[in-house]
């Protein structure tokens, strides 16, 4: 096995994040449930809420983007493979993206639909609630992959996000099978409790049938996994069935479960909790980012909180902050 040359290839949807600041009321009026993620199935639709939006910005986001983003940021070598249209919005993903210093070259998708795009609505307490359109995205084919930048990753980093569409459903399972194939690891994150109650049965299976090393998964996710057991016999359920299980816990901090390792770690503290867009994300790359250092659980989590916490205490899912700087003085 050659010595790989990303840290970290994700696959995910390749989205635009449009950002605006609206109150409980509006939230209501919109008739979606506070601090989830909805999917829009019509750029009608889309067009017709990004109307009622107020003054926003535009930032490339997705999961995974978020994530292999910020692994670059702080030094790592990343990768990511997403659909974009052959369009404005896409022209920006794929800018911010290579700016930021992750390798990214799926050919983009020429015709309808436009790139992906989330409406972010942040209230006053910080909780955002996502309306994606997932447009060119849903449309990542097998034949899009790049075999070789997969094959050359350490780990490779699939969101649940994008498993609703079948064709990326079709493409992250090939990917799969060239990481496991070339002895590299495959990471996962669950994503949204919506994700689950889709498609619960595929991501069970592919914990039952060994194809995930790193399980990613926040509480209420991991709850949803394990169809609502009890906290602990969740956790015990689950890492009973991969390698690495990563549970993040909001305000209660973080654990991970490794053999008969078990660690956790508290909340890093903040000055205040502005917007927790990308929050996951920004743990996801933290942790992520310390193993591939060869950190050990601890001081992955620990990251991980660091850049969690970073991101919750300013609008947007990319880091203001020196990450860089912030990852020396956390790994050492």
């Amino acid at each position: 096995m050659t010595s790989p040359t990303y840290d970290v290839v994700a696959i995910g949807n390749a989205i635009v994040d449009i950002l605006a600041q609206a109150d409980d009321a509006f939230i209501e009026e919109i008739g979606v449930a506070k601090g989830s993620m909805q999917l829009i199935f019509s750029p009608e639709d889309a067009d017709a809420l990004y109307a009622k939006m107020g003054p926003g910005r535009e930032v490339s986001g997705g999961s995974a983007g978020n994530t292999v983003a910020a692994i670059a940021a702080m030094g790592g070598k990343a990768a990511f493979i997403g659909q974009v249209a052959d369009d404005q919005l896409g022209a920006v993903f794929a800018h911010d993206l290579r700016a930021a210093g992750v390798h990214f070259d799926t050919a983009v998708r020429p015709g309808q639909p436009t790139t992906a795009r989330c409406l972010i609505f942040v209230t006053p307490d910080g909780q955002r609630t996502m309306n994606t359109f997932l447009g060119a995205s849903q449309f990542l084919p097998a034949a899009a992959l790049d075999e070789a930048v997969i094959a050359d990753g350490a780990i490779l980093y699939l969101e649940g996000y994008l498993w609703d569409p079948e064709e990326p459903r079709a493409a992250m399972r090939r990917a799969i099978e060239i990481a496991r194939a070339n002895g590299r690891k495959v990471a996962f994150t669950l994503s949204d409790v919506f994700c689950i109650s889709r498609h619960g049965g595929d991501f069970r299976k592919l914990i039952e049938d060994g194809m995930i090393d790193i399980l990613f998964a926040n509480e209420n996710e991991l709850l949803a996994l394990c169809e609502h057991e009890g906290f602990e016999a969740a956790v015990e359920h689950i890492h009973g069935k991969v390698p690495l299980l990563v549970v993040t816990r909001g305000e209660h901090g973080a654990m991970a479960l490794q053999g008969s390792e078990r660690v956790e770690v508290k909340a890093e503290p903040i000055e205040r909790l502005v917007d927790t867009t990308g929050a996951g994300d920004m743990f996801a790359a933290g942790f992520l980012h310390g193993q591939a250092q060869g950190k050990g659980l601890k001081e992955s989590l620990t990251l991980g909180a660091v850049c969690a916490a970073e991101i919750i205490q300013h609008y947007g899912a990319r880091a203001e902050a020196d990450l860089k700087t912030l990852a020396a003085e956390t790994l050492g």
